[in-house]
């Protein structure tokens, strides 16, 4: 039984838009973040390692050369002849404007990417990025901005450090929006404090303000972060298996068939990764998704409103 049997995902949704394979090739553009530089806060969110997703993270060669490499693996491990590059790591559009302009135009120049995905947070989303954007996707290239919310409870987000709040996203959903400009909002299961009725209440807000797709994250516990030190002391745990799967497939119950998954599940080096240690288990996490909404066809409610107490 095929995931995709159950879920609109990203590579199904643009086989049937494009009539072939079209996959992500992740990119490092060594960007940084407002709330690491200073100009919000320091240490980034507890969280966050971008070691811990992203391959180039450390000294990032060419936009141009990381294409190749990406398109070298996934030509052998799935096929696909087309490509999004995929401005990943850190904040992608918190730049000069020309700047931005200048890595993205080198992307497109590679004649078999079609698109752009952009990872940001939804206060570094001036007006003139959303212009340079919209623009692209008025030539004719798939475009997506993807929004790092993790969660719609500011106390949740004030938790975490993230240095922004709901209102910010909804800023820059309404600006986007707009523009015609499609939308993944990432959401960020098992935040300390969280509980999975808290996600499904941050995916019902989501939606109700409007997305067009959205990626799902288990919290990790890697070391080199705030998290970690708090995960030492006994302060919080990694997110049982079973619950995540159970959180995932409740919200993908109540999705509208038209929204695109980018993502249900995240990996992490297992050489930093301290809890979940199921989170190195891509596919484990996967068959269990779907196989979960193969026997529960149904919509269910939420057993209880504890279900994801405190942590990763």
């Amino acid at each position: 039984m095929q995931l995709a049997d159950h879920v609109n995902t990203l590579g199904r949704h643009l086989k049937a838009k494009y009539g072939q394979r079209v996959h992500k090739l992740a990119l490092n553009a060594s960007f940084t973040c407002p709330n690491r530089d200073g100009s919000k806060g320091v240490g980034g969110c507890t969280f966050c390692n971008n070691v811990s997703f992203s391959p180039n993270a450390k000294q990032p060669p060419t936009i141009a050369s990381q294409i190749e490499a990406g398109r070298q693996v996934i030509r052998k491990r799935t096929g696909a002849m087309r490509y999004l590059a995929y401005f990943q790591a850190y904040t992608n559009t918190y730049a000069d404007i020309n700047y931005l302009k200048g890595l993205y135009d080198a992307a497109l120049a590679e004649p078999d990417v079609i698109g752009l995905s952009v990872g940001t947070r939804p206060d570094c989303v001036p007006d003139p990025v959303l212009d340079l954007l919209a623009g692209y996707q008025a030539e004719g290239y798939e475009v997506w901005l993807e929004l790092g919310l993790q969660s719609a409870n500011d106390a949740t987000l004030a938790r975490v450090n993230r240095g922004h709040g709901w209102v910010e996203y909804e800023d820059a959903i309404r600006r986007a929006h707009a523009r015609s400009l499609q939308i993944c909002t990432h959401l960020i299961v098992g935040l300390p404090g969280e509980s999975a009725f808290d996600s499904v209440g941050s995916f019902e807000r989501v939606m109700a303000l409007g997305t067009e797709g959205l990626k799902l994250h288990p919290l990790h516990i890697v070391k080199g972060t705030q998290l970690a030190r708090q995960y030492k002391q006994g302060l919080y745990d990694g997110v049982p298996f079973d619950d995540y799967v159970d959180t995932c497939a409740t919200i993908i119950r109540q999705a509208p068939p038209e929204l695109v998954f980018h993502r249900l599940t995240g990996t992490a080096d297992p050489r930093i990764l301290l809890s979940p240690i199921w989170c190195a288990k891509k596919w484990q996490v996967l068959n269990a998704i779907a196989a979960e909404l193969s026997e529960l066809p149904q919509m269910q409610a939420l057993a209880t409103p504890d279900v994801l107490v405190a942590s990763a």
